[in-house]
């Protein structure tokens, strides 16, 4: 005789992202900077200029278009722009974490 099954068919469970890197929200700043919050309830800034006006900025020189810098939103827990770019946000955590800003150059 078959045992009849505890679980439910075509039962889902429910999944919470619970990585502390992840990030909440991200609101662009004047000159480049971005606030940030992640879901353990670190608080920081991105600092950016450095990078986007530096002859090493690579895919980020487009970032120059302060038009396209405002338009950064979250994606998976990450920040992002349009075009595909993002930043990590485990380095991104860890720097803020110990310094409460990451200062990208």
């Amino acid at each position: 005789m078959r045992k009849k099954s505890i679980v439910e068919e075509n039962s889902t469970f429910e999944i919470a992202a619970v990585a502390p890197w992840r990030l909440t929200s991200v609101i662009p700043l004047p000159n480049y900077v971005l606030e940030v919050k992640f879901v353990d309830g670190l608080h920081g800034f991105v600092e950016m200029k450095g990078l986007i006006m530096s002859d090493r900025a690579g895919v980020f020189a487009s970032l120059k278009n302060v038009a396209l810098f405002k338009k950064v939103y979250l994606s998976y827990g990450a920040v992002t722009w349009p075009g595909e770019l993002d930043l990590a946000p485990e380095a991104m955590h860890s720097e803020i974490k110990q310094n409460g800003i990451w200062i990208l150059n």
